[in-house]
C-alpha cells in the first residue's frame, strides 16, 4: 500500500494529516497489520492535552495491545465515535479511520516528522 505523501509518520507507526492548525492521528498500514484484527480502541476525550511521544490511548487486537503515541502536543478537538463500534474500520482503511483530532499548540513540530519516503524506508528496514 502506498504511504500517502501528504501524510507525516512517526517512528511508531502513527499518520497526521494536516488541515490547518488541526492534526487528524490514525495508525499506518504497517501497524494494523502487524497488529492483525483490531476489536477495540481506547482514545482520549475531547479537551483532553496529548503531547508529542507521549501515549494517548491504545488499540487491541486479537494479537497484542499496542500504545499510541503522539506524534505532536495540542488538544483533542474530535474523537471517531465510529471506531467504538467498529474498530475494524481501521484494518480496512488504515490511512482513512483517524483516531483523534488535535489543535497542535506548535505546528512546526510537524516538520520534525518522517515524510511518505522516509517512512517507507525506516519500515523497510523494520521488515
Amino acid at each position: 500500500m502506498a504511504y500517502p505523501a501528504n501524510y507525516r509518520y512517526t517512528r511508531e507507526h502513527e499518520w497526521i494529516e494536516l488541515s490547518g492548525s488541526i492534526g487528524a492521528i490514525g495508525i499506518t498500514d504497517y501497524a494494523q497489520k502487524s497488529l492483525g484484527d483490531i476489536v477495540y480502541v481506547d482514545s482520549p476525550k475531547v479537551g483532553d492535552t496529548v503531547t508529542a511521544g507521549a501515549t494517548f490511548g491504545s488499540v487491541e487486537s486479537v494479537k497484542a495491545v499496542s500504545d499510541l503515541y503522539s506524534p505532536v502536543t495540542g488538544t483533542v478537538t474530535a474523537v471517531n465515535d465510529e471506531l467504538k463500534t467498529a474498530p475494524d474500520k481501521i484494518n480496512e482503511k488504515p490511512h482513512e479511520a483517524w483516531i483523534i483530532k488535535v489543535e497542535i499548540a506548535d505546528p512546526a513540530q510537524v516538520n520534525a516528522l518522517l515524510d511518505a519516503a522516509a517512512y517507507e524506508a525506516f519500515i523497510a528496514e523494520e521488515s
